[in-house]
Formats: structure tokens, C-alpha cells, sequence
């Protein structure tokens, strides 16, 4: 036992572990910046850094425990995970609480939690476990990824009552990402965007307003600058005034004036590259991309598919939410309400996330004593 405890402290991913803990102080920081002289004050007595250091602490903790148990015993309870998971979801249109105009959130008193950002890290789950056992050879045929169909339109037609497209979006990506790499052959999905460039009138028609006003202003910001084009504009404006070596901190005049919605969330991204410039903006992208990277190289040299699936599913949703929240900030794809990973204010997002990267540590810890 002893020897066994040492081989995994042993190969404990220390870099793993520090990138996540870089993004996390990153964003601990930049919120304190977007939130600071708007009734909160200083940064140990800002209450929204107090709350997303709790819930740093809290994902650290979470991160530990999901080292410290064999990931291959998640197998047997993915579906049960995924269940609680899609429970918690399914409570949310019954007796979640409305915040920015949308229900999406379960208030148990002490924190509230949004059950949709639990079911990312569910979802991926019991899809490893299945494609897991269904492409077993690495070769996926259409018929075969059925029943993940299944798995994900369950919680997407839950997350679009609430409505969250722009998670619904995430999952969906991230599901096309594990078919992909479970095996199926990509004229199939060729096939499936065909179908879904036919539904597209028909789909439009089911859009809510705001939703069909959002993709109107990506193709064109100007058409309504003070109104839904205004967070593009003024985002695009912040990122560009940054210029090379930004600011400096604390002296973002588009946050601190006002002009930038959703300083701490959606739009965070836009108030560090205010600060820190187009060089901090690469490093803090560099971060990223060495983290998707790791976890990358750690899903090809899984033991076992299982693991392998887990690790890529975990990685592609940090890749997709930084290329959609990105695109966003920035005025290359339509303003959906994601936010950065591991970096936006949002307690259940960011332990959730936490826990998904200590599952990640977990199947590169574990592949060396089998």
C-alpha cells in the first residue's frame, strides 16, 4: 500500500495542477478589478472575491477528491451521475430562481447552483462510458452513437426552456467533439449539418427575439449600436484600447466608466485585455492552450479508452467555452452568454470545472499502475 501511495504522489501532474491554479488567480484578480468602485471594496473586502475565492478553495477540494479515488470506479456510476445531474436540471423550471431575465438557477439557501453547468461534466461522463463500450475498435457507425443522442437531447431540451442557448451550443460542440473522436467518421457529420442547414428556417422561427436579434447584430453591430449591438461595440472598443501592453491594472477606462456590460462574467475577457494588453492577452491564451495541450497529451497515453474519452471530453469543453467566449468579446461569433473557463465569476462553473481537471490528474496518476 505504501508503494502504491508513492507511485501516485509520484506522478501527481504538478503542471496540470498549476496551470489551473494560474487561470483561477487570474480571474480571481480581474474580477476585483471589474467589480471594484461599483459598491465593493477593497480586494479582501470585495464580497465577489471573497465568494469566488470560497469557491476556489471549495473546486481545490473537489479537485483533490477526484484524484484520490480510482477514475475506473466512475464507470460503473456514470449514468448514475448523469441522472443526479439531470435531476438538479429538471427541478430548475419547478423551483429555480430567475436571475437576468432566466431561471437557471437552484436556491439551497446558503449558495445557489446552476444545475447546467454540472451537466457538462455529466454529460461527458456517461458518454465516455458509453462510447466507451459502443466504438470499442475505434470505429463508430451512425446507428451505433444513438443512444448518445439521446444522452444529450434530454438535457439540451432542459437547458433551452430556461433558455440557455449558448450552453446548449457548448454541449452540442463538445458532443460532436467525443463522436469525432470515438471514431465516428466525419461524412456523417457532414451528413447531420446538411439536415441541420435544411432546418434552419424552421429553426429560426423557434428562436425568441432576442435570440434572432443577437445573430442579426453579430453579422452587423452597427445596425444597432445602442441597443443589442452595444455589448459588441464596447467590448471591441475595450480589447482595442488596451493596445500592446495594456493599461495597467485597476485602470480600465471602459470598465471603470461603465460603458462595459458584464465586466465580471460574459465579458471578462474584455477587461483583462484592457488592463494587460494584447501581451497579456496571449499569455493568459498561452495558459489555455498549455492546459487543452496537457490534457490532450494525456488522453492519448490513457490505459485504457475509458479514461482516454473522459480526459478529451473534459478538454473540449475548456476549448470550446474560450474559442465561443473569445470569438464573442471580440466580434467573430454572436454574443451567448458563456463564460471563460476557470476565470469568470460563477461558483458552480468554476467548481465544476475544478473537479473535471482532478479527474483529468486522476487518469494520467492512475496510468502508471495498472
Amino acid at each position: 500500500m505504501r508503494q502504491f501511495d508513492r507511485r501516485l504522489a509520484y506522478h501527481f501532474d504538478w503542471l496540470l495542477l498549476g496551470l489551473t491554479l494560474a487561470i483561477v488567480a487570474g480571474g480571481i484578480m480581474t474580477i476585483h478589478s471589474a467589480t471594484v468602485g461599483r459598491g465593493h471594496g477593497g480586494l479582501t473586502s470585495n464580497p465577489l472575491v471573497i465568494r469566488q475565492a470560497f469557491y476556489a478553495g471549495l473546486g481545490l477540494i473537489g479537485m483533490l477528491a477526484a484524484v484520490f479515488f480510482d477514475y475506473r470506479h466512475l464507470e460503473r456510476y456514470a449514468y448514475a451521475l448523469y441522472a443526479l445531474a439531470l435531476t438538479l436540471l429538471a427541478l430548475v423550471p419547478v423551483m429555480g430562481s430567475v436571475g437576468g431575465g432566466a431561471r437557471r438557477w437552484l436556491d439551497l439557501g446558503v449558495v445557489s447552483i446552476q444545475p447546467s453547468e454540472m451537466i457538462k461534466v455529466g454529460l461527458v461522463v456517461a458518454l465516455a462510458r458509453y462510447l466507451h463500450r459502443a466504438c470499442a475498435t475505434g470505429d463508430c457507425r451512425l446507428r451505433d452513437t444513438l443512444p448518445a443522442w439521446v444522452l444529450l437531447a434530454i438535457p439540451a431540451a432542459l437547458i433551452l426552456m430556461q433558455p440557455d442557448l449558448g450552453t446548449v451550443g457548448i454541449i452540442c460542440v463538445v458532443f460532436s467533439s467525443l463522436l469525432l473522436f470515438a471514431g465516428l467518421r466525419p461524412r456523417y457529420f457532414l451528413m447531420v449539418a446538411v439536415i441541420a442547414g435544411a432546418l434552419g428556417p424552421l429553426l429560426w422561427g423557434y428562436l425568441k427575439p432576442y435570440q434572432q436579434q443577437r445573430v442579426l447584430t453579430f453579422l452587423s453591430p452597427e445596425m444597432d449600436p445602442l441597443g443589442a449591438g452595444y455589448h459588441v461595440i464596447q467590448s471591441k472598443i475595450a480589447i482595442g484600447s488596451g493596445m500592446f501592453w495594456g493599461k495597467g491594472f485597476l485602470r480600465g477606462t471602459q470598465n471603470k466608466l461603465n460603458f462595459l456590460p458584464e465586466q465580471h462574467t460574459d465579458f471578462i475577457f474584455s477587461v483583462f485585455a484592457e488592463e494587460w494588453g494584447y501581451a497579456g492577452a496571449i499569455v493568459l491564451l498561452a495558459l489555455y492552450a498549455a492546459l487543452v495541450l496537457r490534457g490532450l497529451h494525456i488522453a492519448s497515453r490513457a490505459n485504457d479508452r475509458f479514461g482516454a474519452l473522459l480526459t478529451f471530453g473534459v478538454m473540449a469543453i475548456v476549448f470550446w467555452q474560450v474559442v465561443i467566449n473569445v470569438g464573442m468579446t471580440s466580434g467573430l461569433l454572436p454574443v451567448v452568454g458563456i463564460p471563460l473557463p476557470l476565470f469568470s465569476y460563477g461558483g458552480s462553473s468554476l467548481t465544476a470545472m475544478m473537479v473535471a481537471m482532478g479527474l483529468v490528474i486522476n487518469v494520467n496518476m492512475r496510468r502508471f499502475i495498472f
